[in-house]
């Protein structure tokens, strides 16, 4: 069985920093494809930030220069690093994997709440 986790959301003020975590545990032999998505109340969830298979990335306009995606493939884990955050980044995050497992799943992660205040 494989599960996902992600930790490191929380409250922080504008201008401050963040960095999640997806980790994925249980028969893993690698990830793959990551995708970061957020959520906002009332909004439809988007997508914020992609690495591909071959390691190209991806970043909504609303997070460039602002947000670096990236994994490390010895840990099983992908990370989003958040800078310069602001009140819209206000949201649920959710990661989604590529996952190496007996096949290959795309797996979600719970979420994970930030929070950013002005």
């Amino acid at each position: 069985q494989v599960q996902l986790v992600e930790s490191g959301g929380g409250l922080v003020q504008a201008g401050g920093s963040l960095r999640l975590s997806c980790a994925a545990s249980g028969r893993v032999f690698g990830i793959n494809a990551v995708g970061w998505y957020r959520q906002a109340p009332g909004l439809q969830r988007e997508l914020v930030a992609t690495i591909r298979g071959g390691g190209s990335t991806d970043y909504a306009d609303s997070v460039k220069g602002r947000f670096t995606i990236s994994r490390d493939n010895a840990k099983n884990t992908a990370y989003l690093q958040m800078n310069s955050l602001k009140p819209e980044d206000t949201a649920v995050y959710y990661c989604k994997l590529g996952v190496l497992t007996s096949g290959y799943l795309e797996l979600w992660g719970q979420g994970t709440l930030v929070t950013v205040s002005s």
